[in-house]
This record gives C-alpha cells, structure tokens and sequence, in this order.
C-alpha cells in the first residue's frame, strides 16, 4: 500500500524493513539497449506462485514508477522486450539480528536494493502470512550481456594487453588488485558499464540461480 507521501509500505500488518525516503531515478539511458525485467522469489514455493507472486511484483513496478509518468523505462519494456527473468531469492524471512540484518536472504536484497538506490517493486503475501514474496527490477543489457560488457579485468585486458603472459598476470592479481592498481580505467569502465548502479546489479544477479 502507499501512503500520502507516495512511499511504499509492505503493509499495516507487516514489520517496516526499507527507510522511507523519496525514490531516486535510476539512471536509464537506455536508447537501444535490450532490457529484462528480474525478479527474486523465496526458493521454497511452487513454481506456479513463484511465476503469480513475479506477476504481482511487476504489477506493483508499473503503479510505483510508471502511473504518473509515460516515459519510464517499463513501458519501453513492456512495448519492445517483455523478457521475464525469475531467479532464486532464498528465503523470506523479516526478523533481523542486533545489526539489524535481516534474517531473510530475500529480505536483505531487498535492502541491498534500497541502499544503493535501485527502483524496485515488491510484493507481500497475506496468504503467506504476509511474508516478503516477490521483488523485481528492470535491468539493461549492459547488466546481463557479459559477452559485449565484459567484466573489468576482461575490459582492462582487451584495452591495454597485448600478451598472453600479461593477461594470466591480470587474472591472476584479481578484481581488487587490478581497481586498486588502475583506479583511472576502473572508472572509465564502471562510466562504459552505465555507472555504479548497473555495477552493483551485475554482481547482484551473478550466479544466481533460476527459480
């Protein structure tokens, strides 16, 4: 439910997990690049709830960001691509521990989400005794085409090495030896990625399982 200030709740009922703040734009300069709608589902329901509780996520996506604007990006999604993604979010759960962290594997991407300010939607279940079931965001191809944007240790190598030996080097120093040691090319590859936020996405959904 939303509250006079537009800001999203889980419900009266529910235990408030996300600060509530204004939400940021996300950083969508998309033109031609192929978009896919992900969503994260607790493991341990039926394939056909997971597919109706992704279905109620995106639902809520388009209310939140896209009812009063004609130009968000989800409409470009649902016109051009339409791709549905559901993967594996783990479990549900909103307890948190004394560092406030939640118990929940989906719950604390839920929160990874809000801290590094990424629209998102999300669904809960009063049949599931109003658990967290379903979160969603829209991601550009610049997230999940690892091929055409390549990780940065790739992007450095096919840039700035010409040998093999130089490049099993870079393999081998690994990612935060390589950002420390070329902090100018980190940048200009996080700027060719889309920016930080699509940074964090790609490690977001890296090996994350399909539902």
């Amino acid at each position: 439910m939303e509250n006079e200030n537009n800001e999203l709740h889980y419900s009266e009922d529910y235990k408030e997990t996300f600060t509530n703040r204004s939400l940021p734009a996300q950083n969508f300069d998309t033109a031609d690049l192929e978009l896919r709608m992900y969503f994260f589902v607790p493991y341990n329901i039926s394939p056909i709830q997971q597919g109706i509780q992704a279905g109620h996520a995106l639902g809520r996506y388009c209310l939140r960001y896209g009812r009063y604007d004609s130009d968000h990006i989800v409409w470009d999604f649902l016109e051009k691509w339409e791709t549905w993604i559901i993967l594996n979010g783990g479990t549900t759960n909103d307890q948190r521990d004394f560092e406030m962290i939640p118990a929940g594997t989906l719950n604390l991407i839920g929160d990874q989400l809000q801290e590094n300010d990424i629209e998102f939607a999300y669904m809960v279940e009063p049949d599931l005794n109003n658990a967290l079931s379903a979160l969603c965001i829209i991601c550009d191809e610049r997230v999940f085409n690892r091929e055409d944007y390549p990780d940065f240790i790739d992007y450095y190598i096919s840039k700035h090495v010409a040998s093999i030996e130089h490049a099993n080097a870079c393999k081998l120093k690994g990612f935060m030896m390589m950002k420390e040691e070329y902090p100018d090319i980190y940048k200009e590859w996080v700027r060719f990625m889309g920016g930080v936020k699509n940074v964090f996405l790609r490690e977001l959904i890296k090996d994350k399982k399909k539902a």
